[in-house]
């Protein structure tokens, strides 16, 4: 699964221009939200209800925490609202790269909503991270965002 991700490297890669920004999504733990918030990056946050919708209009990185079980069970470990905001082809398209969570416990499925993303969007996977992450985690987001968004 993860030999499968898009490199930064790679030159098909598609950069961001324009402001810094992440699209995440968080449940009702607000685990990925406190993280966001050390970020101090501009973003928006995909509805937990379904029922609501938002549309992006300029280029991003989704930073998305992964679901689901362990082993080989990689069903439902994209979030239901993700995959959805996903399914609108404008919010699809400024999709520039991914951030996965995930838990270490689940061993080989570890933040696996990341590659998963990153395989079917055709963007870099730029990191996977724990939990809530650690401030190391925070400064290194901060730095692949900032050298990211470079030229």
């Amino acid at each position: 699964m993860h030999e499968d991700v898009i490199r930064v490297s790679n030159q098909s890669v598609t950069k961001p221009t324009g402001e810094m920004y992440v699209v995440y999504f968080s449940s009702t733990s607000n685990n990925t939200h406190r993280f966001i918030q050390k970020l101090n990056i501009k973003n928006t946050r995909i509805p937990y209800d379904l029922s609501e919708e938002i549309l992006v209009a300029k280029d991003y990185v989704l930073i998305c925490p992964t679901y689901g079980g362990g082993g080989n069970d990689y069903k439902g470990a994209v979030p239901k609202q993700v995959i959805k905001f996903l399914n609108n082809n404008q919010n699809r398209q400024f999709c520039r790269g991914v951030i996965a969570s995930g838990n270490t416990n689940f061993g080989d499925t570890f933040a696996v909503a990341g590659p998963i993303l990153s395989k079917k969007l055709q963007v870099p996977l730029l990191y996977q991270f724990e939990l809530l992450g650690t401030p190391h985690d925070v400064q290194t987001i901060k730095k692949i965002l900032s050298d990211f968004w470079k030229e």
